[in-house]
């Protein structure tokens, strides 16, 4: 069952790294068919992640979009002030460590 799709390979293999540290079943499709462009569909090309099973479903959106949230909010340093995105789980003004909570 096809569960996620991004134009981004990096974001594919982080979504399927995400799932793989929960455990859940997972495998990516279309990995290298970006060089079949032009034959197929551009629809087609695109890298995806399926779950080997449907039962993961909810669990593994639930993931997806906690990731998503998590790398979109940015945070204020409290050693040095420093804005940071929300992937940085250090700051890299002053190398300090964030807590999730901020």
């Amino acid at each position: 069952m096809k569960l996620y799709t991004n134009n981004d390979r990096f974001m594919v293999w982080q979504v399927k790294q995400l799932l793989d540290e929960h455990n859940i079943p997972c495998f990516i499709k279309n990995e290298f068919a970006s060089g079949a462009m032009g034959e197929l569909s551009p629809l087609d090309c695109q890298p995806e992640v399926w779950l080997n099973d449907a039962s993961w479903q909810k669990r593994a959106e639930l993931l997806i979009d906690q990731m998503e949230t998590q790398t979109s909010i940015e945070w204020q340093c409290s050693g040095c002030g420093e804005t940071n995105g929300g992937n940085f789980e250090v700051c890299w003004q002053c190398g300090q460590e964030t807590h999730i909570d901020q």
